[in-house]
């Protein structure tokens, strides 16, 4: 065979492959749609699954259902979907942030969430709260600073690794506090466990957080945002209390596999806005703390490797490694 025929040839196998493709992403979807939780059941994730799941089956006409797979601080739900048919039935919703933290902290990822995966659209943002057993006698991150270089202090994070933990350990060194790090296998038992007073400090996402401030069973000190939010009343931000510029949070986004066809994308973009934008929705998650924020699939993607960037620094600094 000549090289004009084999170019030909080729070319010609192209054009079948995107007619092909064009063609499934016109009769999509056709069968049961998947979100992949990567974590617990009740978390920040979860939770915004669970709400969204019926709104995105009416918009899509199709079954959606919500699986959890949570283990390895969400790897291995992400490398699930990572490794799934990139046909757009298998997403994974999870904290986009913590996601992009994975590949400094992890020496032997199974994944790589930047080549395997591909950004839908984010579709909130809940800022960490900082809380304490109400045991703990202080009133503001200035005395729990202050109060730690003097007492022993348990401080849980849903992972080593996880964003609560790696924004934990910015803010330990921005402060000079001192606390013992305690991980858990997901965002709930660490709360039932500083619910408990078992251990005495907790940074987690508001959504999930948020309900055991308002029953008194935990004591708010500091946000983790810009600005205040009137919801907690008039908890400052922890950036007011001696810690400038200091901000982080969980970002629910959803992502598919690399090679997921652009129109598929696309679809999917447009029924998970329209579905975490509605007025019913976006009032629920509203009133526990998160804000909705969407964004296209390539904002997504540049959002994913800034953030991989930020907080690369953090644990290079901090020396969190895991195998």
């Amino acid at each position: 065979m000549t090289l004009r025929r084999r170019a030909a040839l080729l070319a010609c196998i192209a054009t079948l492959a995107a007619a092909s493709a064009t063609a499934q992403s016109a009769d999509w979807p056709a069968k049961t749609l998947r979100i992949v939780v990567p974590y617990p059941p009740g978390g920040s994730s979860d939770i915004i699954a669970r709400s969204i799941s019926q709104a995105m089956s009416e918009a899509l006409k199709q079954s959606v259902i919500v699986e959890n797979k949570p283990g390895a601080n969400g790897n291995l739900g992400a490398d699930f979907v990572a490794k799934a048919e990139p046909d757009g039935y298998t997403m994974l919703l999870c904290d986009v942030g913590a996601l992009a933290i994975s590949p400094s902290v992890y020496t032997k990822l199974s994944f790589d969430p930047s080549k395997d995966l591909r950004g839908v659209t984010m579709l909130a943002y809940s800022p960490h709260l900082l809380v304490v057993h109400p045991s703990v006698p202080v009133s503001n991150f200035k005395e729990l600073v202050a109060y730690s270089k003097k007492n022993d202090l348990n401080f849980a994070v849903t992972a080593t690794g996880s964003a609560p933990h790696v924004a934990g350990v910015a803010l330990e060194r921005a402060s000079g506090a001192r606390w013992q790090y305690i991980p858990y296998k997901g965002g709930v038992t660490a709360i039932q466990d500083t619910v408990a007073g078992q251990t005495q400090i907790l940074m987690n996402g508001m959504l999930a957080t948020l309900p055991h401030v308002q029953s008194g069973k935990l004591k708010v000190l500091g946000v983790s945002k810009a600005t205040r939010m009137p919801l907690i009343g008039d908890v400052p931000t922890i950036a007011e209390q001696g810690v400038p510029g200091f901000e982080s949070g969980t970002w629910q986004g959803i992502l598919v596999p690399r090679g997921t066809p652009d129109a598929v994308v696309q679809k999917l973009n447009n029924a998970f806005i329209t579905a975490i934008r509605s007025p019913e929705i976006r009032s629920r998650l509203a009133g526990q703390g998160a804000e909705v924020v969407t964004m296209t699939p390539a904002e997504q993607d540049q959002f994913f490797a800034k953030e991989r960037a930020r907080w690369a620094t953090v644990v290079k600094a901090a020396n969190i490694k895991l195998d």
